[in-house]
């Protein structure tokens, strides 16, 4: 399977399948008494459904009802009804053969899919018909039927195409024939097949028959309407003659191999083999990736009411599609004539060969073909091949192709007898001249290739000498034009000297010149050069402290003060580098805080210059060490704690410490946090609105390490979400607690500091007023 490109999947998928299709067939049914007096089942074995399910990932419950009840639907009404046990172990054996059925489709469509070649424009096919062989054994029943059945439409197709249309075709031709006679099966085929009246239809509307059927009803049926057949034959025939061969379960047809006698024994059944809608719907609700695909009926969007046709009409309908597509193509034949029964070598009899030769046609095909044409074409397709031929034809024949045709064959060496003209195609008689007319054409197409190559050839030589004078005139151009250029540079560069030496000379002239007049100023130029290496050679060896906090700076000269600035800037750029350089992770980390609390609250809050000179601590309850803080993180999977103290709650009630989860916030659903510019411990978290807060609210804390809460909280939801949240630092907010809003407003009484406890926080309507 992985040869022929099937994938992992696919191939634990087929397995599975055929696995439960094993499985199935250990199920067994227990028949129980319904209360109502119908009678129902249960399953025996339920551990091998259990193993089903797992196979094809199918709800147990759902597998089960679907083996045990059958629901039946009306156009407005549904009943489900118990199955009794015969009917439950019926409908697992259709379920398994329409699973292995369906299966055994996919993979050969499958493998088709693989294996086909990539079409490219419109090409010819040749396919390979192996036909099943007449069988006639000692007990017939439906599936011999069936296949004798198909033997008799192909032997029908085989007549058709040889005997009838092929003689047909030369009266239509107006070609002189004398018409040989042959057996036409077609009545044996009306007499299975006919709309109504035939075998088939007959069948299936005794399997649709409401009210009690059986096989015998059927054979009835059969009997009253087929009597007058001269090619049926069963005990309840008016003009039927004794023969015990014959049960009275049976009946006989004369096929055109023989009379073969057929037990109706199964017919019904067979015929009437259904897979329930239960079945169906419950195979494709499975979570296995090939049953939605082999059970698409099972789909409740395609559900319908209808009744799935029979086994005998579904037959019907695939032989009607081969036929047509027989019919579409030009047939070639091969007979197979079995010598002996015993299936041994170098034994020949005579009786049954005889028998195959008569019952096969093979003696009016002969006679058919021997007196016929071996080969026909049309006109215009015969003389596009074979045009070459012919001088007179070739390379195009502007008038009538049977003028051409005629022509073209007086050209070569066939006698006028081995072929005709019809009246839209030419006949040829022996094969042996369709071999001439293609060895012909291979010389001459040799002739014709040999001249295309020649003629290619010298055009190919002919522009390889164009280009090579081409390219002659182009180097030679080159060459001159090179070689002027090299004269025309040589003379460029020696008048460049000379001009160059000549500005030297002015530009030597000019600078003495003004050295004369300007050495004053190029004295104190050179003076100011040697204060500043000094002064940078000094500085070199006096600079203040390394550390970042030394504001001490050397006394510079007026003249370089600009540059003692930039100096300076420099330096302490330096120093930070180098300081910051000796910090670990956690200082690293620290430092990172206590910059970003800068950022958020400088010139902002009121009680932050107060918490500079404090250490982010974090974890102010020791909750790391806690025990039942251990215990419990293990269970919730927490075991960093960035900010851990003790809060007091504003507008909640208050509750004991029990050191339990009592709110659970993803640190995205946090979009915004309110603080007042003053040194009140207030903070407000506002949350996203969702199934877990929107009872709840926003959160509004008081601590004594509010700085330091909102700092740690703005770089977790930074880290988290990508994007910082949103501070709100003025006097008045709006924040939501549940199921209202409120604003709050904070005014300060000039206290110069204000202990936890001492707000006070008055409500009127939806406005919160806290004064510090």
């Amino acid at each position: 399977m992985e040869v022929v490109g099937f994938l992992q999947d696919e191939i634990l998928a087929t397995f599975q399948i055929v696995s439960s299709v094993l499985k199935f067939g250990n199920l067994q049914f227990i028949p129980r008494a319904n209360m109502d007096g119908t009678e129902g089942c249960s399953l025996m074995n339920e551990y091998e459904l259990y193993d089903i399910c797992e196979l094809l990932k199918a709800d147990f419950r759902a597998i089960q009802a679907a083996l045990t009840l059958r629901t039946l639907e009306a156009r407005h009404d549904v009943v489900v009804t118990d199955l009794s046990a015969s009917e439950a172990t019926y409908a697992r054996d259709a379920l398994c053969k329409a699973l292995y059925s369906r299966l055994f489709t996919w993979l050969v469509n499958r493998i088709n899919e693989n294996i086909r070649a990539k079409r490219i424009g419109k090409r010819k096919s040749l396919g390979v018909l192996d036909i099943y062989g007449f069988e006639v054994f000692e007990h017939n029943s439906f599936e011999q039927f069936i296949i004798n059945y198909c033997n008799e439409k192909l032997q029908q197709i085989f007549i058709e195409l040889t005997l009838k249309q092929e003689q047909e075709e030369y009266v239509r031709e107006g070609i002189q024939w004398v018409h040989v006679d042959y057996f036409n099966n077609a009545v044996i085929c009306d007499l299975i097949e006919k709309n109504n009246h035939g075998i088939l239809s007959l069948l299936d509307e005794e399997c649709l028959r409401p009210g009690p059927v059986s096989d015998e009803t059927f054979l009835f049926k059969l009997t009253k309407a087929c009597q007058d057949n001269p090619y049926f034959e069963s005990r309840g025939c008016k003009n039927f003659l004794s023969d015990n061969t014959l049960s009275y379960q049976s009946f006989r047809l004369r096929h055109y191999a023989g009379a073969v006698t057929y037990s109706v024994t199964g017919f019904i059944e067979k015929n009437n083999d259904l897979l329930y809608r239960d079945l169906s719907q419950a195979m494709y609700n499975c979570e296995h990736p090939l049953l939605k695909t082999l059970f698409p009926e099972g789909n409740p969007r395609r559900t319908t009411l209808k009744r799935p046709t029979t086994t005998g009409i579904q037959f019907k309908i695939s032989i009607g599609a081969l036929m047509k597509n027989l019919e579409a193509k030009q047939p070639n034949y091969i007979r197979c004539i079995k010598p002996n029964e015993l299936k041994q070598p170098m034994i020949f009899e005579m009786a049954l060969v005889n028998h195959q030769v008569q019952y096969l046609g093979l003696l009016e095909n002969v006679r058919v073909k021997r007196a016929g044409y071996a080969f026909r074409q049309d006109y215009n397709i015969f003389l596009q091949r074979y045009k070459m031929c012919s001088l007179q034809t070739w390379p195009n024949w502007s008038g009538l192709p049977v003028e051409g045709i005629t022509h073209l064959l007086h050209d070569l060496p066939i006698h006028p007898s081995e072929y005709t003209f019809g009246r839209t195609k030419i006949f040829i008689k022996n094969p042996r001249v369709l071999f001439e007319l293609e060895e012909f054409r291979g010389h001459r197409l040799n002739e014709l290739a040999t001249l295309i190559q020649k003629t290619w050839r010298g055009w190919v030589q002919q522009q390889k000498y164009l280009r090579m004078k081409k390219y002659q005139t182009v180097i030679a151009a080159n060459y001159l034009c090179a070689k002027a250029r090299k004269q025309f540079l040589l003379k460029k560069k020696a008048v460049t000297t000379i001009a160059a030496y000549y500005r030297g000379w002015k530009v030597r002239k000019q600078y003495h010149r003004y050295f004369r007049k300007n050495a004053a100023r190029v004295l104190m130029y050179a003076i100011q050069v040697y204060i500043r290496r000094k002064y940078l050679l000094w500085l070199s060896r006096h600079l203040p402290s390394e550390s970042p906090l030394c504001k001490d700076w050397p006394s510079t000269p007026v003249c370089l003060e600009e540059t003692s600035q930039l100096l300076k800037k420099l330096y302490h750029k330096w120093r930070c580098h180098k300081y910051r350089s000796r910090f670990d992770q956690i200082s690293r980390n620290r430092m990172r805080e206590k910059v970003t609390a800068s950022l958020i609250f400088k010139d902002k809050k009121a009680s932050y210059p107060k918490s500079v000179s404090h250490p982010f601590r974090g974890d102010y309850v020791r909750l790391r060490q806690n025990l039942k803080w251990k215990k419990m993180s293990i269970e919730t999977g927490d075991q960093y704690v960035v900010f851990a103290d003790i809060i007091n709650k504003v507008t909640r009630t208050s509750g004991k410490r029990t050191l339990q989860i009592k709110y659970r916030v993803p640190a995205a659903d946090i979009f915004r946090i309110s603080l007042s510019p003053y040194v009140d411990d207030i903070s407000v978290f506002h949350v996203r609105a969702n199934e877990l807060t929107k009872k709840k609210g926003d959160f509004l804390f008081e601590t004594g390490h509010v700085i330091e809460i909102v700092t740690k909280l703005f770089l977790v939801i930074q880290n988290a979400t990508g994007k910082p949240p949103e501070i709100n630092i003025t006097p008045e907010f709006e924040a939501n607690f549940g199921k209202e809003n409120a604003i709050l407003t904070f005014k300060t009484v000039g206290l110069p500091e204000v202990q936890p406890g001492q707000l006070k926080i008055t409500r009127k309507g939806n406005r919160m007023e806290v004064i510090i």
